[in-house]
């Protein structure tokens, strides 16, 4: 059976985070995020007086009828009540009229102050056309890349829309031209692809098959024939390299090994055979529709990385977060450029294929469940600290020539009800997708 997952993990050991974007498909906890904040909202004081002004005025035009009908029956032989009547009658029409002009203007005013509120707060789409939506000016394109996953794409109960994943788009294209996924499941390849052809921007995607450790290869296999279709249907032209496996060597050794952590001991080269065998059917796949230049790789903890693995792969990318490292904020930057450097640049060099090494994961958590989870050693949970960590990292990564996906997009509100402690607030929106009070860095060319 899995491990438990740890939200704390051991002190010595900041790398260890067993984070599942994607869950074990067994899992008997609830996959499904609720939406939270935004959605369904009530209506605003203005709409509601609309509606009922509407109301009102329908109630009066059947009123009249009725007063009319009333009028005809008592007007033989009366000739000037007719007349009475008729000019009567022409007041209320004009009356009426001008109601129903000021109740479309009234409307019109509401519908126009929406609109204009809903645009300041986020990305919208007042055309029929995704291609057409209004710019965030709070966002800047400062990442080289974020780590995503739609809402609702945990399987086996799947709830995610390719309206969701569309408004994503328009609002991640506002911040970084390249996104990572964790796994196929959910139909999330195929929303991601067809988000990015409707929205015509310009976006790069790896694309991922999420391995379940000791599942026999129910959930590759399955991810595997999602990536296929999804390929077909799409083509490459917008999928930056496919990883197979997300922290699958740290997974196994906290399934399998009961002495060592190590990722090159006999249990972890165990491991790295079932992993290795997947990447290969991977390739396989993709030369049986011409694209062997699609690069693969594979996604562990950053301390996790199998020698066996390396040189089996195009890529890798590994998760290093100064969180889990019990770092001062101050210190947060560098010690993930240093960790980065030693540990995982320096290790895919010494094998003959020199894999490209990319940062899978790193940010800063801005809230918690919990107290007691707000903070992990010297680090502390804050919007502030958080925006610490993007003026210390977003730009120097850049200048340095680091490939780095930061985490992540939004906050997942599954994460919090499932796991707790800082797990659902890492994001750079909040999960009803308005910016968090931070300020995007912009970064010189």
């Amino acid at each position: 059976m899995p491990q438990p997952y740890r939200d704390e993990p051991q002190q010595s050991q900041a790398d260890l985070h067993e984070y599942y974007d994607t869950p074990d498909a067994h899992s008997s906890i609830p996959m499904v995020e609720k939406k939270y904040g935004g959605y369904n909202q009530p209506l605003a004081a203005d709409s509601q007086a609309d509606m009922v002004g509407d109301r009102n005025y329908s109630s009066a035009i059947a009123q009249n009828n009725a007063w009319l009908e009333k009028s005809a029956t008592k007007s033989s032989g009366r000739p000037k009540w007719m007349i009475l009547g008729a000019v009567g009658l022409l007041a209320l029409i004009g009356a009426g009229v001008a109601i129903a002009v000021v109740l479309i203007k009234k409307n019109q005013d509401s519908s126009s102050s929406s609109s204009s509120s809903s645009a300041s707060s986020s990305s919208s789409n007042s055309s029929s056309d995704p291609s057409i939506f209004t710019k965030n000016p709070a966002l800047v394109q400062s990442f080289y890349g974020i780590a995503y996953t739609p809402e609702g794409s945990q399987y086996p109960a799947c709830g995610n829309s390719l309206d969701d994943v569309i408004t994503d788009i328009q609002l991640l294209s506002q911040l970084t031209t390249r996104i990572r996924l964790y796994g196929a499941d959910c139909n999330q390849t195929e929303l991601v692809l067809e988000a990015i052809k409707q929205t015509k921007v310009n976006m790069t995607v790896w694309i991922a098959n999420y391995v379940d450790v000791g599942d026999n290869g129910t959930a590759y296999d399955r991810q595997r024939d999602e990536l296929e279709a999804a390929i077909q249907k799409y083509g490459v032209g917008n999928i930056g390299g496919m990883t197979v496996g997300n922290e699958f060597i740290l997974d196994y050794l906290a399934d399998y090994a009961t002495d060592t952590t190590d990722p090159n001991s006999s249990v972890a080269n165990t491991g790295a055979a079932i992993l290795i065998a997947d990447i290969d059917n991977t390739r396989t796949m993709m030369s049986n529709l011409s694209l062997s230049n699609i690069t693969i790789g594979t996604s562990d903890a950053g301390a996790y990385f199998n020698t066996l693995v390396l040189e089996a792969i195009d890529y890798g990318m590994a998760n290093v977060h100064p969180w889990f490292a019990d770092t001062t904020i101050e210190d947060a930057a560098a010690w993930t450029a240093e960790f980065f450097e030693d540990t995982d640049i320096a290790v895919a060099a010494n094998v003959s294929n020199k894999p490209q090494m990319y940062i899978a994961e790193t940010g800063w958590p801005t809230n918690s469940s919990t107290t007691a989870a707000a903070t992990n050693g010297a680090a502390v949970a804050s919007e502030a600290n958080l925006q610490i960590f993007l003026d210390d990292f977003v730009c120097q990564a850049n200048a340095n020539g680091t490939k780095y996906f930061f985490f992540e997009y939004f906050d997942e509100e599954w994460k919090n009800i499932e796991y707790g402690g800082v797990e659902g607030y890492w994001g750079l929106f909040y999960a009803n997708r308005t910016l968090k009070g931070i300020t995007i860095p912009t970064c010189d060319s």
